[in-house]
């Protein structure tokens, strides 16, 4: 299947075309940034109204794996971005991307280990209000990383058979503003649920 902007005669209806669709990137994440800045909200609601935070006789959450996990999903971040320069200045990009796939998939390897330790500990999301925010921020943004990560699947693939290029490249761009909002995210969940 040819690519829309292959077909177009005009340069200046492949930049209206590339505008269009980054503005349709930012609605999308504007979409998302509220979303969890309500699930933030009432995070932050929870935390200023409780007694104490977390509440006593709660399991303690490890640090260890979350770090890592903030660590494997900057690294991520950064290969897909080094796969974007890339590929602008026509070298190519396939490996930066495998790269922050797998990077990607670790994140979620580590992140499904967190669970099934926190699981275990007796923090279930049944067990009051600090586990159900628990979880509702980590799995709900479990399942962005695991849309990041076929997203990521499907640019290795493309990738792959040349389908990319200096002049041909926004697919790139839009998934690494995705990835990069995922990051952002995290890095507040870490920060707000981990770290303190």
């Amino acid at each position: 299947m040819t690519a829309v902007h292959e077909v177009l005669p005009y340069p200046h209806l492949r930049a209206r075309e590339e505008n269009t669709a980054r503005l349709g990137m930012y609605v999308f994440l504007g979409s998302w940034a509220m979303l969890f800045g309500g699930l933030f909200f009432a995070y932050g609601s929870l935390r200023v109204a409780a007694a104490a935070w977390p509440p006593a006789g709660t399991p303690r959450l490890p640090i260890g794996l979350p770090l890592a996990s903030t660590g494997l999903l900057a690294l991520s971040s950064v290969a897909l971005h080094l796969a974007l320069g890339r590929i602008e200045e026509g070298a190519g990009g396939l490996r930066p991307i495998l790269l922050s796939l797998s990077s990607g998939v670790a994140f979620l390897l580590v992140q499904s280990t967190l669970w099934v330790l926190v699981w275990q500990s007796g923090l279930v999301p049944s067990a009051g209000q600090y586990a159900s925010v628990f979880w509702e921020l980590t799995a709900f943004h479990g399942l962005h990383v695991l849309v990041g990560i076929f997203a990521l699947a499907v640019l290795a693939v493309r990738a792959a058979r040349g389908r990319y290029g200096p002049a041909r490249h926004l697919a790139v761009r839009l998934w690494a503003m995705y990835w990069d909002f995922v990051g952002v995210v995290w890095l507040l969940i870490f920060l707000s649920v981990f770290a303190v």
